[in-house]
């Protein structure tokens, strides 16, 4: 009974080890692949605001090994870029639209291929800063700008002078004419949005009748410049504007205005500055006024404060031009560029209520 009993135990014994003789796991079959294919592939598009043009792209599905991204934009490597599971490609695209394909790999090398259109739109350039060195060297800063077009506004139908972040344009020089014209610069996007800053520029001649023009004339030591009705429009002027210059009682005698100019007054188109005045004030003969040109460019010297020139007043009651000829220093150059106007009146004594008007400042030969 116990030999029979031996007997069935190998027989069972033999019939389990016929069954394990695979390991378990490494039995060849392969064919769960066939059905392990990638379904639900989306894409995410992270499109960036600065202007970058910079796309980040990740493509998401399940099932899927990897995926190939074609750009829709771009010519060799640059144009696609695979990416795993999980990760992204990123890419600089010109605003436009575009079609990116994405090809999604699964475990069994089955292909799924999806387009999604792509839209990238810039953005207008915002806070816009223009800044003029030497009055004329144009510099400008922009956020999300890309490059800059400067149109100096004295050519008829100007083709604008690019401009790259951070740099800063020489010295335009203006015709004789002295303006006014209007600087025009636009910030570019890289795109179609622009942005756009405009200024009236002026220079000599100044004649107070363009109501676009800021002519600045600030004051010190307590005088005072104002733009007015001509309070006699007769004789050598009959224009309908003009400056009045008040120097009040007790004002200093160093007292006067300043006017920066947008235009510099440039001794290449002469040396002669010629001013109307109209001094109602008998008391005002032989007073002087000056005209004094400060922070010279383009003379090399040293000393920016250029040069002082004093003429007297001969009459009252009528309009006259006074002639201040600044040919006479030899020290300035030829060359030179003056970029503010001073102004005072009879600067040896203190302010008597003095009242004068002054127009149609010019620069000739």
């Amino acid at each position: 009974m116990n030999n029979i009993k031996l007997i069935a135990s190998f027989f069972l014994l033999l019939i389990l080890s016929a069954g394990c003789s695979k390991k378990e796991g490494i039995d060849q079959d392969l064919s769960f692949l066939n059905s392990a294919t990638s379904s639900g592939v989306s894409k995410i598009f992270d499109i960036s605001t600065d202007n970058s043009g910079n796309v980040k792209i990740t493509p998401l599905g399940s099932g899927v090994s990897s995926f190939t991204v074609n750009f829709g934009h771009g010519t060799g490597a640059s144009a696609s870029a695979v990416v795993t599971q999980g990760s992204s490609a990123t890419h600089a695209y010109p605003e436009g639209s575009y079609t990116v394909t994405i090809v999604a790999r699964d475990l069994a090398g089955h292909e799924t291929t999806t387009t999604y259109p792509l839209q990238v739109t810039y953005r207008a350039p915002e806070n816009l800063t223009v800044s003029m060195s030497d009055e004329t060297k144009v510099k400008a800063t922009a956020l999300y700008a890309k490059s800059f077009l400067v149109y100096y506004g004295d050519v008829t139908n100007e083709t604008g002078t690019p401009m790259a972040i951070g740099q800063e344009l020489p010295a335009h020089t203006y015709p004789a004419s002295g303006g006014p014209f209007t600087l025009k610069v636009v910030a570019l996007s890289g795109g179609a949005a622009t942005t756009t800053f405009t200024k009236v520029l002026f220079g000599i001649p100044i004649d107070f009748e363009n109501a676009s023009i800021d002519y600045f004339f600030g004051t010190f030591g307590n005088v005072a410049f104002s733009k007015v009705a001509n309070p006699s429009a007769s004789g050598l002027n009959t224009t309908a504007k003009v400056g009045k210059y008040e120097k009040p009682a007790g004002a200093a005698s160093w007292s006067g205005t300043y006017s920066p100019l947008n235009i510099p007054i440039n001794f290449g188109y002469g040396k002669k500055i010629k001013v109307l005045a109209y001094n109602p004030d008998a008391a005002n003969i032989g007073k002087s006024l000056n005209v004094e040109l400060e922070w010279a460019i383009g003379t090399g010297s040293a000393n920016p404060w250029g040069a002082v020139l004093k003429v007297p007043l001969t009459t009252s009651g009528a309009w006259e031009e006074l002639v201040f000829d600044f040919s006479t220093i030899s020290a300035i150059p030829a060359n030179a560029k003056f970029t503010q106007l001073v102004l005072r009146f009879n600067d040896s004594a203190d302010g008597a209520g003095e009242v004068i008007y002054l127009d149609n400042f010019r620069l000739t030969n």
